[in-house]
C-alpha cells in the first residue's frame, strides 16, 4: 500500500490529515502530516519529514504539499526521487480523499488520480434557495437584531 505524506504550512497538513481520518479512520498509519511552522529552520523540517517517511514504512510514497515554490514544497522536493516517490503541489481535501481511496494502485496511477481529484474538486457553485424555502428576502421594514 502506498504511503501518503502531507507537508504544508501549519496547521494545514495536520488539518487535512484529520479530515481524511474523519472519512477514512482506518488509514491513520498510511497517512502522515508535517506542519511547517513559520519560524522553523527548513533543515529541521526536512529532518522531521525524512523521519515521517521512515515511519510510513512504505516502499512507495505520494508526497502532497500546498504551494509550489514555498518552503514545504522545497522540502518535499528534497525527499522526492521520482522512482519511489512522487510529489504534487496544490493539495486540497478532494485530492487527499482520492489519494486515500486509491492507495492500492500503482504510484503513477495514484498520482494521476490524486491530481485529477484535486482539479475536479474545484468547481463553481451557484446560489439557490434551499428546497423548503421560497427564496424571499426579508421585507425592507423588517430588522434583525443581534445579541
Amino acid at each position: 500500500m502506498i504511503g501518503i505524506l502531507i507537508i504544508a504550512h501549519a496547521p494545514l497538513a495536520q488539518a487535512l490529515r484529520d479530515c481524511a481520518l474523519h472519512v477514512f479512520p482506518d488509514c491513520a498509519a498510511g497517512v502522515l502530516a508535517i506542519d511547517v511552522p513559520p519560524h522553523e529552520a527548513p533543515e529541521d523540517t526536512l529532518e522531521a519529514a525524512a523521519q515521517a517517511l521512515d515511519r510510513l514504512g512504505s516502499t512507495e510514497v505520494l508526497l502532497l504539499t500546498d504551494v509550489f515554490g514555498a518552503t514545504p514544497c522545497n522540502i518535499a522536493q528534497k525527499l522526492t526521487d521520482g522512482v519511489h516517490t512522487r510529489l504534487l503541489a496544490g493539495v486540497n481535501l478532494p485530492m487527499l480523499l482520492r489519494s486515500v481511496c486509491y492507495r492500492h494502485e500503482s504510484l503513477d496511477a495514484l498520482t494521476a488520480r490524486a491530481q485529477s481529484g484535486g482539479v475536479q474538486g474545484v468547481m463553481p457553485v451557484g446560489s439557490t434557495a434551499p428546497q423548503n424555502q421560497s427564496g424571499k428576502r426579508h421585507a425592507s421594514s423588517h430588522h434583525d437584531h443581534q445579541q
